[in-house]
């Protein structure tokens, strides 16, 4: 069960007749020598967290440490039950549990960096609103999490996932594909549908750069995780729909990869250029260091 590409991951799926988060379910149980029950327990306390992190900032919004954020969470849901939302109620429930993650990212709270404390927002944020839109039960979330879990995994085996790396496409991308892939499997497509939305992600989101303004993982990461659900749930509902993506994620993975590593420095998390570069962003962090 020890798959090593995506290609290999849905070879496993066809000959066992099951779906992503199964295998990964069992890859995790060969692993750790434990039994299904124990793994999935596991599981269900990071679903816990992340629905805690992803709703306690719209009733108690929260400052982060550099100031830069703090209280958009429940702004965005005043905006939306004020019946002003032009995104759609699963959308617009998804930026709003995003970037309260990112509100208790940023102010030390209990977060699961998924893949990173950076990228935190985008997994929890697409899931739980699709539950609560579609009345979904936490032990079909929890499986969904194993399907995301399995991208996650592949990106870490055969890329990367840190912006000091290759850039924030690795960080809030990689978050994203994993965030489309478990919404497909969720709402009930296959695995190479999931698969086929993970690439379409990373498609969308080649080249982004990170460029943390006063090297501060706040302003511009907290709008990057809401944009991120948005691109996961296009890349969904494209895959679903019955859009073939042509690129397959294994190849996808690896573009990400070589164009993270040709990013100059500038722009992998050293916050000597983008938005970090800008005269506001240098003004902040000159006001910060003083």
């Amino acid at each position: 069960m020890d798959f090593k590409s995506g290609a290999e991951l849905l070879a496993l799926c066809g000959e066992y007749q099951c779906p992503i988060s199964e295998i990964m379910k069992r890859r995790e149980c060969s692993l750790g020598e434990t039994d299904q029950r124990t793994v999935t327990a596991r599981m269900r306390k990071a679903w816990e967290i992340m629905k805690e992190s992803a709703s306690s900032p719209i009733t108690s919004p929260r400052k982060s440490i550099g100031g830069l954020i703090g209280g958009e969470a429940r702004l965005l849901r005043e905006h939306d039950a004020a019946g002003k939302s032009i995104c759609g109620s699963v959308l617009s429930r998804a930026i709003a549990y995003a970037c309260a993650v990112l509100e208790v990212n940023t102010s030390m709270g209990l977060i699961v960096a998924a893949p990173t404390a950076g990228s935190s927002g985008v997994v929890p944020g697409l899931l739980l609103a699709l539950k609560k839109e579609y009345h979904i039960s936490d032990d079909k979330i929890i499986d969904s999490l194993f399907n995301a879990g399995a991208v996650g995994y592949l990106a870490m085996r055969n890329a990367t996932v840190a912006g000091a790396v290759g850039g924030c496409q690795a960080e809030v991308g990689i978050a994203s594909a994993m965030a489309a892939s478990a919404a497909v499997e969720l709402m009930g497509g296959s695995p190479d549908q999931c698969l086929g939305a993970a690439s379409t992600v990373l498609m969308n989101m080649l080249g982004l750069v990170c460029d943390p303004i006063g090297g501060l993982v706040e302003c511009p990461c907290q709008s990057r995780n809401a944009a991120g659900v948005a691109n996961a749930l296009t890349a969904a509902e494209m895959a679903l729909s019955g859009i073939r993506q042509i690129i397959p994620f294994d190849e996808m993975l690896a573009a990400m990869y070589s164009v993270g590593k040709k990013l100059p420095y500038e722009l992998r998390e050293t916050a000597l250029g983008g938005c970090a570069a800008t005269p506001s962003g240098c003004r902040f962090s000159c006001e910060k260091s003083i």
